[in-house]
């Protein structure tokens, strides 16, 4: 049974390009974290090639747009390298698991605090900043 696998993945109409294919694709992969500036590697992936171009991911606008400028530096690194490559397109694309903002880390506010805070509210007539008050007391006391 897996010399049938073996022969179905190396047929040329089996899954034997798309398995060449992920090959070159990790090896396009490790030359391209050796060829590009640290910080913009660490950003970014190579995620293709198609006719002769090479397709990489930035995980944002600044990223890709240095790497654009980068471009024929990138091309001509990758044909020393023995790849026939054409040119470079950027797009960019957030990376899976990269969540958008950084979520604020959560103080609970102290017993004094708290009591000075609820005093000052009870102290003042009812108006934006009293129910901002309020709020910020609810949520405080939910944290403890």
């Amino acid at each position: 049974m897996p010399d049938l696998l073996q022969t179905y993945l190396d047929t040329p109409e089996g899954a034997g390009q798309v398995l060449a294919h992920a090959r070159l694709l990790l090896r396009l992969a490790g030359w391209y974290q050796e060829i590009a500036p640290p910080h913009l590697g660490q950003a970014s992936s190579v995620a293709n090639l198609k006719s002769g171009i090479v397709v990489i991911h930035a995980t944002s606008g600044a990223v890709a747009s240095k790497l654009r400028q980068m471009a024929p530096t990138l091309v001509d690194a990758f044909s020393q390298r023995g790849l026939v490559c054409t040119g470079v397109q950027v797009k960019v694309h957030a990376r899976q698991g990269q969540t958008a903002a950084i979520q604020p880390t959560l103080k609970p506010l102290s017993s004094r605090a708290s009591q000075e805070l609820k005093h000052l509210s009870e102290s003042l007539p009812a108006s934006p900043l009293r129910a901002a008050l309020e709020t910020l007391l609810a949520r405080s006391s939910r944290q403890e």
